[in-house]
């Protein structure tokens, strides 16, 4: 019996213990042990949202810290807080808690122990915003970004100078992304902080050595401009002057619609006649395609590789069928390569209603060697008339468009050696579409005549037409006194 009651005693004994226990971790979890830190941040006797709280506050006082970017010699200092500073491990605050409140006995008492005698820290981890990082680096380190300036030539009263290079630098964007973020995650002691971003220099092309090698004339050749009018020419001579003194390296692709457009007027550009649906109106740039033409047999007269060309839709008066290149919206270029193995230099320009485009380079063609250019017509189709009438001009009024033939031809290619051809290749093969000649004819007036003039346009003969013009005209009632 004694037995009995003594084991129903530590039965109660150890449920009243366990209860008080169970009581005890439940009060002590709702705050934090005295001598707790996270890092700096003393949270001693705080609930979890008083420590979160604090721990936000530390963040926003870490966040007015400066991490400076360097790129090469630049220097682009951005706040913490602007670059989305945070705490990696927020959990740890949960940590906090529980120190000293979890576990066996022993394990709380020991941890309880450690704190009274030399207290707890927590440490923290610290990261930045990836977006945030991003948009830095791209918009406010980039911008440092300098393009390496090849060295260059210029030529004056027929000789040579030398223009020096300059180095560049281009930011390694990724890189410098990786080295911000490994920099906070790994490195940075809470306090202002530097990363230099990673750059890589680039060089400038073109030794003095490689372009005193430019002396020799490697293909030139010019057009005529004397059909040409003001606004034409000044097109011409615009065209060619933003060519002129281009260096090309080996392997250098020049295009002639990149290199001289836009064509506007802010440009250099004037209204001036250009082909347009068969017809020839005036557009701002009319003429450049002299210049592409003009450049081109240069190009071809010093075996250069053509890259891309095509002929005008109509044939043009400058040069002879399939020697033309014509530029047209983004569908028709002019593009050469630099072929050979040294620099090559491009002079041009207008004079004495001609525009010259001359090719200087590294002669290595032996002085035998000759190269010529034969234009061959395959078929033609004669251009017609085509008459229309205008009820918008009166009787009398009789104005002619100019038509096209179309063509169909060849460029060859000879080649002499001391006067001998050894070979001949054909260059292209071009298709040009016939324009009929366009006679607008005025019908407005005295309604008899008109209908005569019309009858007149429906035979479609010029001659007829012109002949009843005529009669209409000696026909037609004088006009009223004033």
């Amino acid at each position: 019996m004694k037995k009995n009651l003594w084991l129903q005693s530590l039965t109660l004994c150890c449920i009243l213990f366990l209860g008080m226990g169970i009581r005890t971790e439940a009060k002590e979890g709702a705050t934090i042990h005295d001598k707790v830190y996270l890092d700096e941040v003393d949270v001693s006797g705080m609930t979890k949202e008083e420590a979160e709280a604090a721990l936000a506050e530390y963040a926003a006082t870490l966040g007015e810290k400066t991490l400076t970017l360097q790129v090469e010699e630049h220097e682009v200092p951005v706040k913490l807080g602007d670059l989305g500073l945070q705490c990696a491990n927020t959990h740890i605050v949960e940590e906090a808690l529980g120190i000293g409140k979890s576990g066996d006995i022993i394990k709380r008492f020991k941890e309880k122990k450690e704190l009274e005698n030399s207290g707890k820290t927590l440490e923290l981890t610290w990261t930045v915003d990836k977006n945030k990082v991003s948009q830095v680096v791209e918009e406010e380190c980039v911008k440092f970004d300098v393009d390496a300036e090849d060295a260059g030539l210029s030529r004056s009263n027929g000789s040579f100078s030398i223009t020096p290079g300059s180095t560049g630098v281009k930011l390694d964007v990724e890189g410098s992304k990786r080295a911000v973020l490994e920099y906070m995650e790994q490195e940075w002691a809470k306090e202002d902080g530097v990363v230099a971003l990673p750059a890589q220099v680039e060089y400038p092309r073109g030794t003095e050595e490689e372009l005193r090698k430019v002396q020799d004339v490697l293909g030139t050749f010019t057009t005529s401009l004397t059909s040409s009018n003001a606004n034409r020419i000044q097109n011409v001579s615009n065209g060619a002057r933003l060519i002129n003194g281009t260096v090309l390296y080996p392997g250098d692709v020049l295009s002639v619609r990149d290199t001289t457009s836009p064509y506007t007027t802010q440009n250099g550009y004037e209204a001036a006649g250009t082909y347009v649906n068969g017809r020839v109106v005036d557009g701002v740039g009319g003429g450049v395609c002299q210049v592409s033409t003009t450049l081109y047999n240069a190009v071809l007269r010093a075996e250069l590789e053509v890259v891309e060309r095509a002929p005008h839709s109509m044939t043009v008066t400058y040069v002879d069928p399939s020697a033309d290149a014509a530029i047209a919206g983004n569908w028709k270029d002019f593009k050469f390569a630099n072929s050979t193995d040294a620099p090559i230099y491009i002079e041009a320009g207008v004079s004495n209603k001609q525009v010259t485009f001359t090719i200087y380079g590294e002669e290595t063609r032996p002085a035998s060697r000759k190269v010529e250019f034969t234009s061959t017509t395959l078929s033609t189709q004669e251009a017609g008339v085509q008459i229309v009438a205008d009820g918008g001009q009166g009787i009398g009024y009789y104005m002619v468009d100019v038509g096209h033939r179309g063509v169909v031809a060849e460029l060859y290619k000879h080649v002499y050696e001391n006067g001998v051809e050894v070979s001949k290749e054909r260059v292209n093969k071009s298709s040009y579409a016939a324009s009929p000649k366009l006679i607008t004819v005025g019908v407005a007036g005295d309604p008899a005549l008109s209908a005569e003039l019309q009858a007149a346009i429906a035979t479609q003969d010029e001659a007829t037409v012109q002949a009843v013009l005529a009669s209409c005209v000696a026909r037609m009632p004088p006009p009223p006194a004033a």
